[in-house]
């Protein structure tokens, strides 16, 4: 337990990283959509979104994710405090999905400037929002 503290520190710092890129993704992915006109300009936010995507985001997934476990291994007791856990971890899974989700439409996007609309990708923005809120209730106020 001596290092529980130090592995939540590096957990809150994972996940901060890895909601950057949720949020900022889809905000690419507007520019990308309604520029689409503009080929060398879609070239280069491709650029931007790979990157952001492979270097910022999937290691902050992944770095959030192992450092959780190895919280909830350090100290078992986690699960018997309440529902709050389980639905963070619910929660959780649905950001994971989302997560994957943006790579999916990254590559539609190269092979398809239009696919789907500014608006859509406007609305697609607040999903980790609202999925944020959640988590970060659960894990302060443990309402359950």
């Amino acid at each position: 337990m001596a290092y529980y503290t130090w592995i939540l520190a590096f957990h809150v710092m994972s996940f901060t990283s890895w909601m950057a890129m949720l949020f900022y993704l889809p905000r690419l992915f507007i520019y990308h959509r309604e520029h689409s006109d503009n080929v060398a300009f879609g070239k280069v936010v491709e650029v931007q979104e790979y990157k952001l995507y492979a270097y910022i985001g999937v290691p902050a997934m992944w770095a959030t994710i192992l450092s959780g476990a190895a919280m909830i291994y350090l100290n078992p007791h986690l699960f018997q405090s309440g529902m709050w856990l389980h639905v963070k971890l619910t929660v959780l899974a649905f950001l994971i999905a989302y997560s994957f989700s943006l790579n999916s439409i990254r590559k539609k996007l190269i092979d398809n400037p239009e696919y789907k609309s500014g608006k859509y990708f406007r609305f697609y923005n607040e999903v980790p929002t609202l999925l944020m809120i959640v988590i970060v209730i659960m894990v302060v106020v443990k309402p359950f």
